[in-house]
């Protein structure tokens, strides 16, 4: 699966059960589901959940949250658009 095909199950009802917790949550926040994707990214341990985390609060627009979220996740805070991120994130973690 690359980014194309997790872009087209956005127009599903529910994200494809294989999608495990991390895509998951970036599939209800690509829904446009902030609030499903971040009580998801809660449920995640481990520097992966972090990650999502800090990219979740750094849409929301709180910046602090983000950073703090970032630096548990052993990332720096991204300097591109929170669309590229997303991406960035969707490749990732399809891997």
């Amino acid at each position: 699966m690359d980014v194309n095909s997790f872009k087209s199950s956005l127009t599903r009802e529910a994200p494809p059960p294989e999608y495990n917790q991390i895509l998951r949550a970036l599939w209800y926040d690509g829904k446009g589901d902030w609030e499903i994707a971040h009580e998801i990214a809660q449920e995640i341990s481990g520097s992966s959940g972090s990650h999502i985390h800090a990219y979740l609060h750094r849409k929301e627009g709180d910046d602090w949250n983000a950073g703090y979220w970032y630096r548990q996740a052993g990332q720096p805070v991204p300097k591109i658009s929170l669309n590229e991120e997303w991406e960035n994130l969707v490749e990732h973690y399809l891997g």
